[in-house]
């Protein structure tokens, strides 16, 4: 095991937090220029359901790494704005599954081209080779804590 030294300001969880907040903060502002109507945290929620229409509200924890208030918080404020709906597992009557209204799919287009101008944004000179590299370390790091 390497002795990894750490300096003043140079703890990688403060670096990456500031990336992470610098990149939420533009989505944020670029969702509010383009006129998409949402919030970071909601769009994280409604991501998941793009990719996957009809999870659990547990499953929506796990893939966003939030507590299940939050997420409960989040999938009512969504409710509200007729984006999702909540539908009772046949299965199972305690599991509640999250689908996308009309509203909620017929978002996704402008969301997602809003989010990958932001990262495209964020990543602008940054060489390929080096975002791959980023990517890897961070899932190491990510995979010896889990």
């Amino acid at each position: 095991m390497s002795d990894n030294q750490f300096k003043r300001g140079e703890l990688y969880s403060f670096i990456t937090g500031k990336a992470s907040v610098a990149i939420a903060r533009r989505l944020q502002k670029n969702f509010k220029e383009a006129g998409v109507d949402t919030t970071i945290e909601q769009w994280s929620i409604l991501y998941h359901l793009w990719k996957e229409d009809g999870r659990s509200q547990q499953q929506l924890c796990d893939a966003t790494f939030r507590d299940k208030p939050s997420v409960t918080r989040l999938v009512d404020n969504l409710e509200k704005n007729k984006l999702v709906k909540r539908v009772g597992d046949k299965k199972d009557r305690r599991v509640n599954l999250i689908f996308l209204t009309t509203e909620g799919k017929k978002m996704e287009e402008e969301a997602m081209k809003v989010a990958n101008r932001t990262l495209n944004e964020a990543l602008a000179g940054v060489p390929k080779k080096q975002i791959d590299l980023a990517k890897e370390v961070l899932q190491k790091v990510y995979d010896n804590l889990r």
